[in-house]
């Protein structure tokens, strides 16, 4: 019986730790993420749909967007274009300076957004920037104007592509690509007809998160924009400068705007991790 009383006390022990865990989990993530998220909903709504509504006739919050929508359109297809090639590259060739390669391209990951824009200062600056001189004899304006903070935006964003199409190349390896070589195949139709297909979610992927960096970006951005408000203020940087003016609902909107990106983003993320999940699963076993 005592035996008995003991295996009982240790296995509600054990169903108590594993509880635990999961509910830690929750109420950590409900404190950092979820309530802060409800508070800018309920800041946003605070006065009713109508005023949340009446924001948007703001022309300088109009200007935001378009501004950060710009920026993303020219940073996604850059980071595409540059994703596919680095990926190939990769995943399909041997060529000295690999490893630099992939180091440079995890190299935004490990540094903080400030110091990309501080680099891009340095270099293009019209003053005292290392091409400063090409810069003004050219009549380019890249500092606090929007080709600086759309070169920002790149520089932030180009790991994702090509981090999530190295691995899925190098799993599928390269029997198919160099079947269509054999069968007299150039270079441009083994990639259009053989190695876009066989990664086509992979870059799906990579473009949803690129996209989603690419509109929150705040702190590279700040740094190369100047942040004038209606003609280099991005979205992220409206927030702060509305918030700051003590312009409440109008900051709480517009980050309501953003995290609905976010969400979206987030749902279109799980619906392709679910669709890869279910392809793998129904693939035949070799």
């Amino acid at each position: 019986m005592k035996r008995q009383l003991r295996s009982f006390k240790q296995s509600l022990g054990g169903v108590k730790a594993s509880a635990l865990v999961p509910l830690i989990a929750f109420i950590y993530v409900g404190m950092i993420i979820i309530l802060p998220a409800l508070q800018v909903v309920a800041g946003a709504l605070a006065k009713g749909l109508q005023p949340f509504l009446d924001n948007f006739q703001s022309e300088e919050l109009r200007s935001a967007v378009l501004l950060t929508l710009r920026c993303t359109l020219i940073a996604v297809p850059a980071n595409t274009i540059f994703g596919l090639a680095a990926a190939t590259a990769i995943a399909r060739r041997q060529f000295p300076g690999k490893a630099l390669m992939l180091s440079v391209i995890d190299l935004p990951f490990s540094i903080s957004p400030v110091v990309v824009g501080l680099m891009l200062v340095l270099l293009y600056s019209p003053t005292n920037g290392l091409f400063g001189d090409v810069v003004n004899s050219l009549g380019w304006k890249i500092i606090f104007s929007w080709p600086g903070m759309a070169l920002a935006t790149i520089m932030v964003t180009f790991p994702f592509m090509a981090r999530e199409v190295i691995p899925l190349l190098e799993e599928e390896g390269w029997d198919q690509e160099e079947a269509a070589r054999t069968l007299g195949a150039s270079n441009w139709q083994v990639f259009w007809k053989v190695t876009l297909p066989s990664v086509r979610w992979a870059v799906l992927y990579g473009l949803i998160l690129t996209t989603a960096r690419a509109l929150g970006e705040f702190g590279a951005v700040s740094v190369v924009s100047g942040n004038i408000a209606g003609q280099t203020q991005t979205l992220p940087l409206f927030v702060e400068d509305a918030y700051k003016q003590y312009q409440t609902e109008l900051a709480y909107g517009a980050a309501l705007v953003l995290g609905g990106v976010a969400i979206v983003s987030l749902l279109l993320k799980l619906l392709v991790e679910q669709f890869l999940g279910g392809i793998k699963e129904n693939e035949p076993f070799n």
